[in-house]
């Protein structure tokens, strides 16, 4: 392994890392202070970090910092398929080490930002959202993105504003997830595995979906 494959590896831990520390860090603050963030707080915290993160990396890795952003590159192939492993694995180490931190600083927490369900939101319903949302997602990504760049720095605001307007709407329903690193380390820290299968393959579906629509639209 090079080592400027092991600077963007690296770039994606971090990156996945504080995006994973923010969000669900201001979801556990919301949860713990009763509501004092409250929900758009948690949903602009979310566009905020992520638009931060791709400036911040963007020209390094690419600023996936999520694994079905990574297979859809890959599929699109603007991303080579022997790294989808490593970016995979360095994108949820850095989510289990931010829930970790979380769990450390504030261990009267439930879920520390736990994905799941609204109740009476059946799991089928939840599928298709996430999926939907995901989709969503991907397809700004991959309009927006510059060549070999990847995701690319000016599309920062775009990516996060797309962020920002999923959590929006859509986190009352099913915490907005699109990521399934951002869905395991909480609900391994947590202990909380209900549901999890939903956001460990739904993003992947709507990730994927998106890059063959885009081929649809593009050359």
């Amino acid at each position: 392994m090079n080592t400027y494959v092991t600077k963007k590896a690296f770039a994606e831990l971090i990156g996945t890392f504080t995006m994973v520390f923010c969000g669900c860090g201001a979801m556990t603050v919301n949860e713990i202070t009763g509501g004092s963030i409250t929900h758009v707080g948690v949903a602009i915290t979310w566009g905020l970090v992520v638009m931060a993160m791709i400036y911040a990396f963007g020209e390094i890795s690419g600023a996936h910092f999520n694994p079905a952003v990574t297979i859809g590159f890959a599929v699109a192939k603007k991303f080579d398929w022997k790294d989808v492993p490593k970016y995979i694995i360095f994108q949820t180490i850095g989510a289990l080490l931010a829930i970790g931190i979380l769990w450390v600083l504030f261990p009267e927490s439930q879920s520390f930002g736990h994905t799941y369900p609204a109740e009476g939101f059946a799991p089928y319903k939840a599928f298709i959202f996430e999926l939907l949302l995901t989709f969503f997602l991907m397809i700004v990504i991959i309009n927006v993105s510059t060549g070999s760049k990847e995701i690319g720095t000016m599309a920062a605001i775009a990516v996060g504003a797309v962020i920002l307007l999923e959590a929006m709407f859509a986190g009352p329903m099913t915490k907005a997830s699109m990521n399934p690193a951002r869905s395991l380390a909480p609900a391994i820290i947590s202990g909380n595995l209900n549901h999890l299968w939903l956001y460990l393959t739904a993003p992947f579906i709507g990730s994927i979906l998106a890059i063959y629509c885009h081929k649809l639209i593009k050359p």
